[in-house]
């Protein structure tokens, strides 16, 4: 392991990475190695999670072919250098802004989108002229077997590397230096993986997730909005980091969007959706053991059918009752739906007076990772946009904003620091420096050095103040 990296790290040094025709060509082979073999990636997240193949093209493969598609276009501008701005105290001087490479990236993959949120990220990491080594989960094996096999043939320079293995590996991986290190999981390991990188001064991406909230009051769209709840909840099984967490609405609202929640998932999924090939399964008996534990206590009005031989667990909505403290999230919220994460195929339906009260129990908690609002009323949105902090609001549909390149992904506090996407990858992975001019004629600096009179002090303040 310290030599897939120390060879990282002497490919990078050599130059070879750097030259933009080096990452044009990087990123056509990590294009090709998507396109070349879909069906492989196909086969293998329906082995790990079930994932059917539309699923598979629409949050995975084609998120990343997307971004491909964004960064080859725009590259060129990208790298080009831009001119800074000199404050007249400088004059004459010029300033450009230089983008340069960070060094080797570590990517380490979550296994709910081990597709997606292992590839997205190499885009800008390759785009800025990094090398790049990956640690695929191995929570999800056989799409990490499958990028062990590809990589090696697709980069056979070395600029992308892989390494396999569990905790024993990844804490291995952890203890040598990084760049950059980028990480997608849960908080708890994100603490770790951010403790390792502090030893060498390591700049991180996280990206950690949280109890996204949901907010609904549009009586006028409620079928309309229902289904497209249930799809950004129950894809994937509900194992998506953005996935809508728990809907917040008022008392009367909460039987007719039960019923319109239970409408719209028979439609996506039947009446039986383990029996269809549209629906995921949990990732291990572990995690599935976890989420029959958080039905204790709150009323199951739709689904709730779960097999652990199968580890199939029904698309669920759950209620709780009015009037009983159960509106509190987090650590000591009085039920367990609603003290972590939920992460899996469970929606709560949290009864709140108003708005204003639901403002408030997402601001009583940890910035959440993504915020929803299903609302009429420009007063509502705007209510919610300007008085909560969460990673990113969308209204009137979930998850949606993970698959806008255009746009940066991340978190805010406990569900993550620093984005990525687009240009923003460009960012995150690049050092942007200054090159700055100042010529030897006229020496104008000599009016800002002593010895200084009173007239040299009082032109010196006058130049300093002069943005």
């Amino acid at each position: 392991m310290p030599e897939a990296v120390a060879g990282a790290r002497r490919l990078f040094a050599s130059g070879a990475t750097r030259p933009l025709p080096a990452r044009i060509r990087s990123l056509h082979a990590l294009r090709a190695m998507v396109t070349e073999n879909e069906a492989a990636f196909e086969a293998a997240l329906w082995s790990d999670l079930h994932k059917g193949r539309a699923e598979a093209q629409s949050t995975e493969i084609g998120v990343v072919l997307a971004e491909l598609q964004h960064t080859l276009r725009r590259l060129r501008g990208w790298a080009r250098p831009k001119r800074g701005p000199v404050p007249v105290a400088l004059w004459p001087a010029r300033a450009r802004l230089v983008s340069e490479p960070l060094g080797v990236v570590l990517v380490i993959s979550a296994w709910n989108y081990p597709v997606q949120v292992l590839l997205a990220p190499l885009v800008g990491v390759l785009a800025a002229g990094n090398t790049a080594v990956l640690k695929p989960s191995e929570l999800a094996p056989a799409t990490s077997e499958l990028m062990a096999r590809l990589v090696p043939r697709y980069f056979p320079d070395g600029v992308v590397r892989v390494v396999e293995g569990g905790v024993p590996e990844t804490t291995e991986l952890l203890a040598q230096k990084f760049d950059h290190i980028v990480f997608t999981g849960s908080g708890t390991v994100g603490r770790i993986v951010m403790r390792a990188a502090a030893e060498h001064l390591t700049p991180v991406t996280l990206e950690l997730g949280g109890k996204s909230p949901v907010w609904f009051d549009d009586d006028a769209h409620l079928h309309q909005a229902a289904r497209r709840l249930a799809w950004a909840k129950f894809t994937n099984a509900g194992q998506t980091c953005v996935a809508p967490d728990y809907v917040m609405t008022t008392p009367d609202r909460v039987p007719a969007l039960v019923a319109a929640l239970g409408a719209a998932i028979e439609d996506m999924w039947g009446a039986d959706p383990r029996a269809g090939r549209d629906y995921g399964r949990i990732v291990n008996e572990r995690q599935f053991d976890r989420l029959v534990g958080l039905l204790d206590g709150a009323d199951v009005v739709v689904g709730g059918e779960h097999d652990r031989a199968e580890r199939y667990f029904a698309p669920t909505v759950v209620t709780l009752p009015v009037g009983t403290g159960g509106t509190g999230i987090g650590p000591d919220a009085a039920y367990p739906v609603l003290r972590e994460e939920i992460f899996g195929p469970i929606l709560p339906i949290v009864p709140v007076a108003s708005a204003e009260e639901a403002v408030e129990v997402i601001n009583g908690w940890d910035e959440p990772l993504a915020l929803y609002v299903f609302s009429s009323s420009a007063r509502t949105r705007r209510l919610f946009e300007q008085n909560t902090s969460s990673g990113a609001v969308v209204h009137d549909a979930g998850i949606v904003h993970v698959a806008t390149t255009g746009l940066p992904f991340g978190g805010v506090g406990a569900s993550g620091m620093g984005a990525y996407h687009g240009a923003y990858s460009w960012r995150t992975f690049s050092h942007l420096k200054p090159v700055l001019r100042k010529p030897l004629r006229p020496d104008t600096l000599r009016f800002v050095q002593p010895p200084f009179d009173e007239l040299g002090l009082r032109l010196v303040k006058r130049l300093m103040r002069h943005g």
